[in-house]
């Protein structure tokens, strides 16, 4: 049974950091590219930050450039995504998601990734 957790997340004021922690089990981690994406209340989800299996290479989505900054432990079976220079609209609700590896969506996209976590609440005051 694959499972994917998701902690860390918390209140923070505007410009502070949280560091998020996705732990994996019940999957063989290090094949899978990880994703984060995020849902604000009334939004649909969206794509923050993609993580290849080697952990080499990480995709952005442009609002959080140079603020996020994404990495993963295979040893642990964990993925990160540290977030600095935090702003009010970056408030909503993280997850952590596992990308299937025979899928034709994209890195950005929702339905590209088959297993996902509970979600962990961030939410940033002004």
């Amino acid at each position: 049974q694959v499972q994917l957790v998701e902690s860390g997340g918390g209140l923070v004021q505007a410009g502070g950091s949280l560091r998020l922690s996705c732990a994996a089990s019940g999957l063989t981690f290090s094949s899978y590219r990880m994703g984060w994406f995020r849902q604000a209340p009334g939004k649909e989800r969206e794509f923050v930050a993609s993580i290849n299996r080697s952990g080499s290479t990480v995709y952005y989505t442009d609002s959080v450039k140079g603020r996020f900054t994404s990495s993963r432990d295979n040893a642990k079976n964990t993925v990160y995504l540290q977030m600095s220079s935090l702003k009010p609209e970056d408030t909503a609700v993280y997850f952590c998601a596992a990308r299937s590896s025979s899928t034709t969506y994209g890195y950005q996209q929702v339905s590209g990734y088959h297993y996902w976590g509970q979600g962990t609440q961030v939410t940033v005051s002004s």
